[in-house]
């Protein structure tokens, strides 16, 4: 599977699971270490937790594995699958972190709200 289609498998799974604005961005040319960030953010502790095991079930699925850093308390999850990386925050910390402007070069591919 290439890393697009496992990004788009991703945010589905996201968006089924209650995540709140998705966005999915390519960084082909612009970071070499991954090809594609999605952010989502999550109401609380408990929906970020969910999120993250989502991103892992979906990652054994397509037998790519994952790798978790951060956790819920934080407000950060960081899910990286090597071409393709998870970041899940609650809304005040992906509003201070403001990676969409951080990475704003990078064209979103899609925006769910």
């Amino acid at each position: 599977m290439d890393a697009l289609t496992f990004a788009h498998r991703l945010v589905d799974a996201l968006e089924e699971h209650k995540g709140e604005n998705i966005v999915l961005l390519d960084l082909h040319n612009l970071a070499p270490f991954a090809d594609y960030f999605i952010i989502c953010s999550g109401s609380n502790d408990r929906l970020l937790d969910a999120l993250a095991r989502t991103a892992l079930d979906e990652g054994r699925a397509a037998k790519i594995h994952g790798r978790v850093e951060g956790d819920a308390r934080s407000g950060w999850i960081l899910v990286d699958f090597g071409d393709v990386i998870v970041h899940l925050f609650t809304p005040e910390l992906r509003e201070y972190y403001r990676l969409e402007d951080l990475w704003a070069e990078g064209k979103a591919l899609l925006h769910i709200q």
